[in-house]
């Protein structure tokens, strides 16, 4: 049976390649995709989503509609262009699209979306939770209508961070978002830092997977490559890495389709919308009288070599 997948997200470099991976999953049928801001503003996210579709054959088939460009309160974070680069995917020029955006409301559209397929839906959020928040203020049954939210972002170890010190970018763009996404009435697994720096793509891993892919997946795979020189040339300035990066959006991808790759925790979870360096902390408490929250599964090991194998799978050869 075709898993349902609404992706809401600031479309970078890691954001197209979970959308590409997602695209080209036999048993995924992604049904609509709306732009956030963070890797970049969210005009260019759907711009950029437009062209991934178009790159992958896909063009005129899944709506794509623009989201809010701001958070909901607090200053907008600038655009991270050493990592994602001037357009948010690496600085590669796409051929432009034929589609456009749909002309709705971002709110009008996640709705109807999860309207039309009511308990079928797994929402995969990439970005600032900026969207599900305004939907959910608009429509507080839109988590009546989703069957289960995958959220990239944050961290709970309380070591790691890339924005500050243990704050995550996704959950620090917009704090009172993604608060509100986490209290929602729906069942939400976040996949923080904990396991996307514990995955690290490798330039190599991708030449391989040139090496054997299906023929109309080359020319992702070669886009995918070309966009990856810049990110990478971004993780080794600010993570010291070499020629290999973390796997930030296409990890929470493959745990939205398999799960098997991650172990789990689930904890009391609330996000801290205050303080000079924890703006964005992901706090969980397992006291036996834990703070108002609900409860949040967290990815809190990753099986490396297995979720690579997952992502380069959607690419290759098979037998069916």
């Amino acid at each position: 049976m075709l898993k349902k997948i609404i992706i809401d997200c600031d479309t970078g470099v890691d954001d197209s390649i979970a959308i590409l991976f997602a695209l080209n999953r036999k048993d995924v049928e992604v049904i609509g995709i709306s732009s956030a801001s963070g890797n970049t503003d969210a005009n260019q996210a759907a711009e950029n989503t437009l062209r991934l579709l178009k790159l992958a054959g896909r063009e005129g088939e899944i709506p794509v509609c623009i989201g809010a460009t701001e958070p909901l309160k607090g200053p907008k974070r600038p655009y991270p262009e050493l990592i994602h680069g001037a357009n948010g995917i690496g600085n590669v020029i796409l051929p432009e699209s034929a589609q456009r955006p749909v002309d709705m409301d971002v709110r009008d559209f996640l709705y109807k979306l999860a309207s039309e397929n009511e308990g079928e839906v797994t929402l995969v959020t990439l970005g600032e939770a900026t969207n599900i928040a305004l939907t959910l203020e608009k429509y507080p049954d839109f988590s009546k209508k989703i069957k289960n939210v995958v959220a990239m972002g944050g961290s709970i170890f309380g070591s790691i961070g890339n924005v500050g010190p243990a704050v995550e970018a996704n959950v620090k763009g917009d704090p009172e978002a993604f608060d509100e996404m986490i209290m929602a009435d729906w069942d939400v697994t976040m996949v923080g830092l904990d396991v996307t720096t514990a995955v690290h793509l490798k330039k190599t891993d991708v030449d391989l997977a040139l090496s054997y892919c299906r023929d109309d997946c080359r020319n992702q795979l070669e886009y995918i490559s070309k966009a990856l020189v810049h990110y990478m040339r971004g993780a080794r300035i600010q993570n010291w890495m070499r020629g290999e990066s973390p796997l930030h959006d296409p990890l929470a991808m493959i745990v939205a389709v398999d799960p098997s790759v991650v172990r789990t925790q689930k904890r009391i979870t609330r996000i801290e919308c205050e303080g000079k360096y924890t703006r964005g902390l992901v706090v969980t408490d397992q006291r036996e009288y834990p703070i108002e929250g609900r409860y949040v599964t967290h990815c809190v090991e990753v099986n490396e070599n297995k979720a690579l194998n997952v992502l380069f799978a959607a690419f290759q050869e098979s037998l069916r």
